[in-house]
């Protein structure tokens, strides 16, 4: 972990040295997430995410950005265990780094990596953070439209890379819950600040 906190703050350096111009914001919106590669029947569950970002222009169409997130995901499992469906909520401190690039002053695009830090892990009100792993890497890809120079809107979707499922051996009170690796997968619609 500090290798890989000591390579973020590097590129940032780097990157606020080389910026024209940077942009502070806060951003915040409704997720829809889901597992995927999961083998039961799940559905999706509706969350949220709130926090702020730092958009670093090079050029008029060029930009990074880095972005400081709490996000609420998960997945509804129908049936569990032959019992009524049951929520898994994961908590997640979600750092995404995106290239973005403006197609038109007001449209762009964007797309980069994440890393998921787990803050908590419930299910029925139990804590069930020793089943998971305590970081999850994803892809993000999105759109955006800024309605003025300073409020915009984006649809971003994360694709999950890693498993994220961690279950001890010994761990065998729901054995066909944790079958098979699966991954998070997210839908984000925000909407963003710019100060």
């Amino acid at each position: 972990m500090r290798k890989i906190t000591l390579s973020i703050v590097t590129c940032m350096v780097f990157v606020f040295a080389n910026a024209q111009s940077t942009r502070f914001g806060v951003k915040g919106g409704l997720n829809i997430s889901n597992f995927t590669g999961y083998q039961e029947d799940v559905k999706s569950l509706a969350g949220f995410h709130i926090g702020g970002f730092a958009e670093i222009k090079f050029s008029k169409k060029f930009a990074i950005q880095p972005e400081f997130l709490f996000s609420t995901q998960g997945t509804t499992i129908e049936g569990f265990d032959g019992d009524s469906n049951t929520s898994v909520k994961l908590n997640y401190l979600n750092i995404p780094v995106l290239a973005k690039y403006y197609i038109t002053d007001a449209f762009s695009v964007e797309a980069g990596p994440q890393i998921g830090l787990l803050l908590s892990a419930k299910s029925r009100g139990e804590d069930i953070g020793d089943l998971y792993k305590s970081s999850d890497f994803g892809l993000n890809l999105g759109l955006g439209y800024n309605f003025t120079e300073d409020f915009s809107i984006g649809l971003r979707y994360t694709i999950g890379l890693s498993d994220i499922a961690d279950v001890p051996d010994d761990y065998d009170d729901y054995p066909d819950f944790y079958n098979a690796s699966f991954k998070n997968s997210n839908f984000a619609l925000s909407l963003a600040c710019k100060f």
